[in-house]
């Protein structure tokens, strides 16, 4: 089997196995690349020190494969049904993560890939990779003719508009390439950076992930900062509001993929019933789904600060009930939601909590929700007193 042959083969075994688009672009060193350490030196990725730390291996894909000479970029369309607006006591999951891991689906799929090359060429070098390599995904996608990166600095593409994973199969063999696209479609529009609820974009095609509700509520491993609580609105894990406006995204297909399909109760999440998990219950329930990522810490602070921002009076005894987690981070948000209820037995709650409360962090948030209860203070009764 000749090249040309060879990469058409491919391209159809990736169709059959279930993506939506394969293209093929050459291993380089990425156009981004310059892009990516400044964005880096400015801080805009917050916490995900591991950027930083790999920085260097994103100039060129050899650091992902030896050797490398063209990589067969992938992707798979994971929009299945529309949302649920949420009621009060649920919060908003982002559509990616409504079915199972997708890293374990695709890695599947690219491990079949892998097989048939290796099939007409037995000693060809593979790697497939799912972004958790050091690649810059959206850069080759486009070099690989799938569509332009967005103002909001996501992939688009005309037919699927920018509801899809992407996925690289990396080879030593020489592939054809396919034309890159060179066009912008998104022209005059700036409907994703005008609904940011958090002001994430500090210009078009740059993200300050410090503010991203995504990022604050999937990667950030510590109290989300005071003055964006607010702005996560209903969403408990990750956000879709940039992606929901973009006027390409309203004629994506739908995705008949059954993995992919909204499990039970992720659409919308029941925030109140998380407090009652122990750490294994937590384990067994999402264990296998990409909320796994935010652990149980995570998404009991995430679902504290939605309960708060919706000020839904049957989560306060969820919220109390928080305060004595054993996670100073769940502890903590807690007392910031319980601080948005106009209500005196949140006061007592904050107020008894302090007596015990060790952990500074948590200390702080305490004494700023009672702040803000102040006018309540008196209300709360006997338990009320001897805490200034």
């Amino acid at each position: 089997m000749d090249r040309a042959k060879l990469t058409h083969y491919l391209q159809q075994s990736a169709y059959e196995l279930g993506f939506a688009r394969a293209g093929v672009c050459a291993a380089v060193t990425p156009t981004g690349f310059d892009r990516l350490r400044e964005w880096l030196h400015n801080g805009y990725a917050g916490q995900m020190h591991f950027l930083a730390k790999r920085e260097a291996a994103y100039e060129h894909p050899r650091h992902v494969l030896e050797g490398v000479r063209s990589l067969l970029v992938l992707a798979m369309n994971y929009r299945t049904v529309e949302p649920c607006q949420p009621a009060a006591g649920q919060g908003l999951v982002s559509r990616y993560a409504w079915g199972i891991d997708y890293h374990d689906l695709i890695h599947d799929r690219l491990a079949v890939l892998a097989e048939r090359l290796r099939a007409h060429r037995p000693t060809a070098a593979v790697r497939g990779v799912v972004d958790t390599a050091p690649l810059l995904e959206r850069e080759f996608a486009q070099l690989a003719g799938l569509g332009w990166i967005g103002k909001n600095t996501l992939l688009l593409n005309r037919d699927l508009g920018s509801w899809f994973f992407l996925a690289v199969l990396l080879t030593d063999v020489e592939l054809d390439t396919d034309e890159p696209h060179t066009k912008d479609h998104c022209g005059t529009c700036t409907a994703c950076l005008d609904a940011c609820p958090t002001n994430a974009f500090v210009a078009p095609y740059v993200l300050d992930s410090r503010r991203c509700i995504s990022y604050l509520t999937i990667e950030l491993r510590e109290a989300v900062p005071r003055e964006l609580r607010s702005g996560v609105g209903d969403w408990v894990f990750g956000c879709d509001v940039c992606q929901d406006v973009c006027p390409w995204n309203r004629r994506a297909p739908a995705s008949d993929e059954a993995a992919l399909q909204p499990a039970l109760g992720t659409r919308p999440l029941e925030l109140i019933p998380l407090f009652g998990l122990s750490e294994e219950e937590f384990r067994a329930r999402f264990r296998q789904s990409p909320l796994w990522r935010a652990k149980r810490r995570g998404l009991l602070r995430n679902a504290a600060m939605v309960l708060g921002n919706q000020r839904c009076r049957d989560a306060m005894p969820a919220l109390m009930q928080g305060l004595t987690d054993s996670e100073p981070l769940v502890r903590g948000a807690c007392a910031w939601a319980l601080g948005q209820f106009d209500d005196p037995q949140a006061v007592v709650s904050l107020q008894q909590r302090l007596l015990t409360e060790s952990d500074a962090d948590v200390r702080n948030e305490l004494m700023e929700a009672i702040q803000s209860l102040s006018p309540l203070a008196g209300e709360g009764g006997p338990a009320a007193s001897g805490v200034g």
